[in-house]
């Protein structure tokens, strides 16, 4: 059985700090050390939500974050690219003042649960708590390896940033895609699958079911109701120079 909850990571940060120590490691584990999107700043972003995945012995196993932009903390992806192509910024802030927009991001899962498929959950659920946050268009960055994940649960390469949506990053030997969805209440882009099962999951955020990985079928419990949703209120510049972007 695994346990996948979700909370406001102001809220916990005894948890959040678990959760760093268990992304850096999966990121030693591949030989990644420096990553620009790595740091412990979002544990004091009261616009951040963590998803977090535990087993049968309550061990953290997995997670990944939502950061909804609110003018001050600035997204993960804008400091991974933003010195490569700065025309993130002005994404971000079109799509925060219209409708509101949040990153995917820190998405990671142990060495314990490698192959079991606990990764697409994770990502599913996440995608999944959307409406609850209030906001419409998520980015994030992917690499090689999960691009196929991203895009069956509604990401689209955004192919006018970078080379053609790439970029070298975290270092010169690898490449991550800028990617987004610009309805993640409606999830047109999804494959219907993965829509199908994200929406019903919104439907029932506190729910038993059975999922199925590479490994074989396990059960996953569900508690994807978050608690203590702070407002965005963006500040006034954000909205005066909206005519700009």
């Amino acid at each position: 059985m695994i346990l996948i909850r979700a909370y406001r990571a102001i809220d916990e940060s005894a948890t959040c700090k678990e959760y760093i120590k268990g992304h850096v490691q999966v990121l030693k584990d591949y030989g990644i050390e420096n990553i620009t999107s790595n740091n412990n700043h979002w544990i004091n972003n009261p616009n951040v939500y963590c998803f977090i995945a535990t087993d049968e012995s309550n061990e953290l196993v997995g997670g990944i974050r939502i950061q909804v932009a609110n003018g001050i903390f600035p997204l993960p992806i804008e400091g991974a690219i933003g010195k490569m192509d700065a025309r993130i910024y002005e994404v971000v802030k079109k799509y925060a003042i219209d409708g509101g927009a949040g990153e995917l991001c820190g998405l990671w899962n142990s060495n314990k649960v490698k192959g079991k498929g606990i990764s697409v959950v994770l990502v599913r659920a996440a995608i999944s708590a959307i409406n609850q946050l209030k906001f419409q268009t998520l980015t994030g960055i992917c690499g090689e390896y999960t691009l196929e994940m991203f895009q069956n649960v509604g990401f689209v390469v955004n192919t006018f940033l970078g080379n053609n949506g790439t970029f070298l990053y975290p270092n010169e030997n690898n490449i991550a895609r800028a990617v987004g969805i610009l309805n993640g209440i409606a999830l047109n882009t999804a494959a219907p699958y993965d829509k199908e099962r994200m929406l019903s999951l919104r439907d029932n955020p506190i729910r038993q079911r059975l999922e199925t990985g590479p490994k074989g079928e396990f059960m996953v419990n569900y508690n994807l109701i978050v608690n203590n949703v702070t407002e965005i209120t963006l500040p006034e510049l954000y909205v005066t120079n909206k005519d700009k972007i």
